[in-house]
């Protein structure tokens, strides 16, 4: 996937918004972040991840999704645009729309 992938995903969505979150490309309802990208590695951010289950996803797919240090006191995970599915992607975007 590439970030325009994620962003015509959720265009479909009412109130869904293309903003800039911390400098980089954002997704937004209503002024609140839905996800954003990160241009420097390529990767998206997830909110609304609770730690068991993005330890699952980081666990069952290593190659995807990960998390950092910034983000482990978060319910945020992080995933490789490159490596994940459109479906994934979807379900994740929706679920915190």
């Amino acid at each position: 996937m590439r970030w325009l992938d994620v962003v015509e995903i959720a265009l479909k969505w009412p109130e869904v918004a293309e903003d800039i979150s911390y400098g980089e490309p954002s997704l937004k309802v209503r002024k609140r972040l839905l996800t954003r990208t990160r241009i420097e590695d390529d990767t998206i951010v997830f909110l609304d991840v609770p730690s068991e289950e993005r330890e699952m996803l980081i666990e069952a797919s290593p190659q995807t999704f990960f998390v950092e240090d910034h983000y482990r006191d978060y319910d945020i995970v992080l995933a490789r645009l490159d490596a994940i599915s459109p479906s994934e992607a979807e379900a994740l975007l929706e679920r915190r729309w």
